[in-house]
């Protein structure tokens, strides 16, 4: 099982977990009763129960580098360009944009 945090403009947002089933994905206790919070996409709006998945969900593997620069994350990470949330966990830190996603070790 591998996890990651994720954060908005350095807050964090929730936890996305990679298990055997598939993935999950729930919002932070914290996150949900700020009032200034967000939605990290329109297809997971802020809820308080998780949200569950078979494959990546769309908005992470969306932020996901493709064409060349996904090649250099493969052959110097030496991933595999299916394993979609190890590609997340080692790109995707410092994203472009408001989020980021942190290995949970």
């Amino acid at each position: 099982m591998r996890k990651a945090k994720i954060f908005v403009h350095d807050q964090l947002a929730g936890i996305l977990i990679e298990g055997e089933e598939g993935y999950s994905f729930h919002y932070d206790a914290a996150y949900l009763n700020n009032i200034e919070s967000k939605a990290i996409s329109l297809t997971m709006p802020l809820n308080d129960k998780p949200y569950q998945s078979k494959t990546l969900f769309p908005f992470f593997d969306g932020l996901i580098p493709e064409g060349w620069l996904l090649e250099i994350a493969e052959k110097n990470w030496k991933i595999n360009e299916r394993d979609r949330m190890g590609l997340l966990l080692v790109c995707c830190r410092d994203c472009i944009g408001a989020v980021s996603v942190i290995e949970e070790k």
